[in-house]
């Protein structure tokens, strides 16, 4: 087995077990606040763990989803500080990529995760800090304007390849990484996406709300 091959199965295997560690649920768990999934939607993201009106802890779990994402990065950067640029930007996107399946399908919680959006954030700031700034602004003025956490992600996520691609021309594997993320992205809110053209989607310090019982099995 090659170095090559070796460095591509540690970033990918490390940086999929960092994304699957469920900061959201291991933070409740230990302040005796309950679980993310049995409130509000039941995700085990930040947004979700506001809902328990725990702002301490979704700062928390909104820093730890977003920091396994950077950590997984800075692993590839180190594993390859003295190859070519090009497998850099390789081993960076496959680290971002992977701790970002991690968290959307972690091994610890059954493969049932969350949608991914802090981890996003932490691993495009990590891979291309201009992209992620650039996507992180638009979140933050999307969430200003219209209080909406979800549309906030879901323009942030189709502004990210165009960020990469036409206002900072990053490299291939990082313009792939963010089309692979917010393609996901986009999956995991279709319910979001639905509520949203409703003009049912619950805003930003909505408060929280027992999550809805599970359908009877037929």
């Amino acid at each position: 087995m090659s170095n090559e091959t070796l460095i591509i199965a540690a970033v990918m295997v490390g940086g999929y077990l960092l994304g699957s560690t469920p900061f959201g649920v291991i933070s409740m768990r230990l302040a005796g606040a309950g679980d993310p999934r049995n409130i509000g939607s039941g995700n085990i993201g930040a947004t979700n763990v506001l809902r328990s009106g725990r702002k301490d802890l979704a700062l928390l779990t909104l820093l730890g989803d977003g920091g396994k994402g950077a950590l997984a990065v800075l692993g590839a950067v180190l594993l390859t500080r003295n190859a070519p640029e090009a497998t850099r930007h390789m081993m960076v996107a496959l680290a971002a990529g992977s701790a970002f399946l991690g968290h959307l399908f972690p091994v610890f919680l059954r493969f049932r995760g969350g949608k991914g959006v802090s981890t996003f954030f932490g691993t495009l700031l990590a891979a291309a800090f201009p992209v992620g700034a650039a996507a992180a602004a638009t979140w933050l003025v999307m969430a200003l304007l219209f209080r909406i956490s979800s549309l906030a992600a879901l323009t942030a996520a189709a502004l990210a390849p165009l960020f990469a691609l036409l206002a900072f021309h990053s490299p291939h594997a990082i313009v792939l990484l963010t089309l692979f993320m917010g393609a996901l992205i986009f999956v995991r809110h279709q319910d979001n996406v639905r509520r949203i053209v409703k003009g049912e989607e619950p805003r930003i310090g909505g408060g929280r709300k027992p999550a809805e019982p599970p359908s009877p099995a037929p």
